[in-house]
């Protein structure tokens, strides 16, 4: 398993109930350039509109050796789920705070997939109180090593 690209920032800002994992519908040019790791989730997300889930503002750079008949970079990209799995997601989306957000983008044999995550916003406080307890437990270990 080749991870292609993480999206660290959203382990901060929400809290993960359930990953999902899906494949991606995408051209020739955007699977040479997400070998070649060029690909950002940085404020993507994942919706479901008339019983489909599509990522959107995911950006795959454009391909290095490309002509013009390269991809747009921050295209609507359809993502594969079983008929279940997505009314299942829409069900637990429908409940007020919960949204899609994807995790890692990564290749398994030949195919890319997307790791999907149903998560809850945190609140300001939530991640003030996060980032206490780490630094109390980093203090901690400190001084267990000196004695």
């Amino acid at each position: 398993m080749k991870v292609v690209c993480q999206n660290r920032k959203a382990f901060h800002d929400y809290e993960i109930l359930e990953t999902y994992e899906a494949g991606i519908v995408l051209t020739g040019t955007e699977v040479k350039s997400l070998r070649e790791g060029r690909a950002n989730l940085k404020d993507s997300y994942v919706i479901i509109k008339d019983g489909e889930a599509f990522l959107l503002n995911c950006h795959i750079s454009p391909y290095s050796h490309g002509n013009i008949m390269n991809h747009d970079p921050v295209r609507t990209r359809k993502l594969l789920f079983h008929k279940r799995e997505i009314q299942k997601l829409m069900g637990k989306v429908a409940q007020k705070g919960f949204a899609l957000i994807p995790l890692k983008i990564y290749f398994k044999g030949p195919w890319a997939k997307v790791e999907i995550a149903l998560a809850k916003g945190k609140k300001i406080y939530e991640k003030r109180d996060k980032i206490r307890e780490r630094e109390v437990k980093r203090e901690i270990e400190r001084a267990l090593r000196r004695f």
